[in-house]
């Protein structure tokens, strides 16, 4: 059984040190454990220093990529790396490294294929009020989109069995984190989650500038992923409400017009009724055409899954 930690990072070099040796070297039911480096564009020696603490392998981009891009391609290596189990954690040391014995457990005992590290972001508030709860907000509203129940959607302290590394296909360019989560509900992934001790900060993020940057990013992200994967009930339900609200307008008219109450002066309302019904229709027509596109996208990534389990 092998196990692969990897770690993204952007000018780590003052952390990354630290976050490497608080790695195991062993633990129950792992032979090996190596570590994977993804240096997304750093301009200081995080390479150097990955190399110079012992990560088996370092990948590097000359240019800044972004987190989820870097993700993917560190999932994408440690599966050629030939790894059964693959943890990502942060470069800024935010995670315990001891508590990833506690984390790849679930997935050695078959239970999970997924497992979420849980800073439980409520209790003390650690990262600041008003992102704890715009956090706990948005892992509710993941959480129900997803169908799967998850207290903290943000955490980058997360173990993958190799089936499920092999099952995700990240298109986002902002954060993994919220569509890994959807795409494994969409799949039928087994997803848990523990508690996990964090560290200090020692620094800001630079995932985002803002917390309405921050909002803005997300919000975007999840509607994009959430109706690639389920559009036909989104454009459904949205046509729907339209064209009933059209069909509601047409019996006012109706009403006015029976009872002889002044139906011309109504006339505006059977103009708009026409209009709702109109484009509702369209948008459930656009349903069906998104199915259809949902449906490609599901034997494309078939045909990805069988391809990386080939080693292609």
């Amino acid at each position: 059984m092998k196990l692969v930690i990897q770690i993204p990072c952007l000018n780590e070099e003052k952390t990354l040190p630290e976050t490497i040796k608080g790695i195991p070297a062993g633990m129950d039911g792992v032979d090996s454990v190596e570590i994977l480096v993804i240096d997304d564009g750093s301009s200081d020696g995080t390479s150097r220093v990955a190399k110079d603490n012992g990560a088996a392998r370092v990948i590097r981009f000359n240019k800044t990529v972004g987190l989820a891009r870097a993700f993917k391609a560190g999932v994408e290596e440690a599966l050629r790396m030939g790894a059964d189990i693959i943890v990502n954690t942060d470069g800024d040391n935010q995670y315990d490294g001891a508590c990833i014995r506690d984390l790849v457990k679930p997935i050695l005992d078959k239970k999970s294929d997924i497992v979420i590290g849980n800073r439980e972001i409520l209790k003390g508030m650690k990262q600041g009020i008003t992102k704890s709860i715009l956090q706990f907000l948005g892992s509710c509203v993941v959480s129900r989109l997803a169908g799967i129940k998850i207290n903290d959607a943000t955490s980058g302290f997360r173990a993958f069995s190799r089936e499920a590394a092999l099952a995700l296909n990240i298109s986002t360019d902002f954060s993994y984190t919220l569509e890994s989560i959807i795409q494994a509900g969409e799949k039928g992934l087994v997803v848990s989650e523990i508690p996990v001790k964090t560290n200090l900060s020692t620094r800001k993020s630079r995932l985002f500038k803002n917390n309405l940057h921050y909002i803005k990013r997300s919000v975007g992200t999840l509607i994009k992923v959430y109706v690639a994967y389920e559009g036909f009930r989104v454009f459904l339900a949205s046509g729907a409400v339209l064209f009933i609200a059209g069909i509601v307008l047409v019996f006012r008219y109706l009403y006015f017009y029976i009872f002889g109450l002044n139906p011309a002066g109504h006339v505006q309302s059977l103009i708009i009724a026409s209009i709702l019904i109109t484009v509702g229709i369209l948008v459930m027509v656009l349903g069906l055409l998104t199915e259809l596109i949902c449906s490609t996208r599901r034997l494309i990534e078939d045909d990805l899954k069988k391809m990386k389990s080939s080693g292609q």
